[in-house]
């Protein structure tokens, strides 16, 4: 009975992998989240900054919250928005979600 008992435990050194072994299949995720989730998220952010940084007055754009408007003034972290005809409103800069293309460029 001892022997039978022994025997089955001593079968134990078979089944064990390297350190090294464990860790692939964590470095293989790690890179799939990396080249599927994380790397364009950060390209989308360094398009949103790029845009922020080159907006000037005259550009159309449309807010976060889904105001259209022209550009009439701009500071460092605040741009007045002329959402109709003499009326404008202030937003912070990162609230701009994006530059408005126009369908026809003649108008």
């Amino acid at each position: 009975m001892i022997d039978i008992a022994y025997a089955m435990g001593s079968g134990g050194a078979q089944g064990q992998t390297g350190g090294f072994g464990a860790l692939v299949p964590l470095i293989l995720m790690f890179a799939i989240f990396y080249f599927l989730l994380i790397r364009p998220q950060q390209k989308k952010q360094k398009q949103h900054r790029e845009m922020l940084s080159n907006l000037k007055k005259g550009d159309r754009v449309i807010t976060s919250g889904g105001l259209y408007g022209r550009i009439t003034g701009l500071t460092d972290s605040v741009v007045t928005l002329e959402i109709s005809e003499k009326v404008r409103v202030k937003v912070g800069r990162g609230n701009i979600a994006g530059l408005v293309q126009r369908e026809n460029p003649n108008t």
